[in-house]
């Protein structure tokens, strides 16, 4: 608690509205309590009086981890292309895959100081882990990955029994769906699973355009990731898609022509993608989730977030797994943010506060004139 009043400043100030300010200050009470935001060299002409102090990079509120794998977190970090990062690292590894995982990224989020979270599920136990245990908040996104049309109508009776149940259980965690990506789930199933969300209001999440070999395999049906799909087994894309490979084809697209898109999922990664993709979800009001240090780790490419910008697209930040983004950290995902993508802190700031809240859905808070600076935190 201040012992009389002061200004704290900051290189970047968030209080939730609009863009973040940059060369900013909070004046602060003896009681700790806010009594203005502004332009640092504003709030000092103000207030002569009031001496000023230095905090760090940033002060905002509690910010948002958007993307998660918690069941990872006992699978080693390793740096791979994206196409051999699964079979070789993450398959390999299954037996680390689970609940204890789970525990230790959970525990770890919960002493980040983030407000919220975007965790992918891949197991019963995890899901029922994570809505008895969580004290934040969050969505929790039930992954379904399967390219067999054939199972489809099986697959989507199972999962509809399960979100059922699990939806009497939502407390601080709400139920999501996570189909994997457009090239793991059958066109029926991405049906299915999208028509379902809609219909229930399901928060969804799907991994879209992380690596280039993916919009080659949209375009050709060839290239690494081709070969790594069809070395695990996949059927025949023409079969699992219910349509060829086309030039003019990609991920994004492809998710547009099924509907998917019309029950505004967030997508992560969306590293590559063409000026049109760009168009296209902006029209459906769909967000981005960027994982800036997995997309280098495992050789995807950086995120085109000025294209973003430019038709409006609400863009988010994750971590991803700690086996492909090395920490569960959201402050080390926002420094590798600057490093990687010549990007302004107040952009980034952003993303990590309202771009994550508006990803999940949950309402971003908003903080003002009378509240504790206690709810606010700084980025040193």
């Amino acid at each position: 608690m201040s012992a009389e009043r002061v200004i704290y400043a900051a290189d970047v100030v968030y209080n939730g509205v609009g863009l973040p300010l940059e060369n900013a200050g909070v004046l602060v009470s003896s009681t700790n309590t806010i009594v203005a935001f502004g332009k640092l060299a504003a709030l000092q002409i103000q207030f002569p009086e009031v001496k000023t102090q230095r905090l760090g990079q940033a002060i905002l509120p509690r910010p948002v981890n958007a993307h998660t794998h918690l069941d990872l977190s006992q699978v080693p970090f390793k740096a791979l292309p994206y196409p051999r990062w699964i079979p070789e690292h993450i398959i390999s590894n299954q037996a680390l895959r689970g609940l204890e995982g789970a525990k230790i990224g959970l525990e770890v989020l919960r002493q980040s100081g983030i407000g919220t979270f975007g965790d992918i599920v891949y197991s019963e136990e995890v899901m029922k882990f994570v809505l008895s245990e969580s004290e934040l908040a969050g969505v929790a996104y039930w992954e379904v990955l399967n390219p067999m049309p054939d199972q489809a109508t099986d697959i989507m009776t199972q999962t509809i029994e399960r979100i059922k149940g699990w939806r009497k259980l939502e407390n601080n965690i709400k139920i999501g769906l996570s189909p994997h990506a457009p090239f793991t789930v059958s066109s029926l199933l991405l049906k299915q699973l999208s028509g379902f969300a809609k219909l229930e209001g399901l928060p969804m999440q799907i991994h879209v355009a992380e690596h280039p070999s993916e919009l080659e395999l949209f375009r050709t049906g060839t290239g690494t990731l081709a070969k790594s799909v069809q070395k695990s087994g996949f059927p025949a894309f023409e079969t699992s898609w219910g349509r060829k490979p086309d030039p003019d084809l990609t991920p994004v697209k492809y998710l547009a022509e099924l509907g998917v898109l019309e029950a505004k999922p967030t997508l992560i990664h969306m590293v590559n993608v063409t000026e049109e993709d760009v168009k296209i979800i902006a029209q459906y009001g769909c967000s981005v989730v960027s994982c800036p240090r997995s997309n280098f780790n495992l050789e995807c490419g950086n995120i085109p977030w000025k294209l973003y910008a430019k038709y409006g697209v609400e863009l988010a930040l994750g971590t991803d797994s700690s086996a492909s983004g090395e920490t569960l950290n959201i402050r080390e995902e926002a420094n590798a943010a600057l490093k990687y993508l010549e990007i302004d802190l107040k952009h980034v700031v952003r993303w990590a506060v309202k771009g994550g809240y508006r990803a999940l859905g949950i309402k971003a808070p908003i903080i003002q004139r009378g509240d504790d600076f206690s709810s606010l935190i700084v980025w040193e």
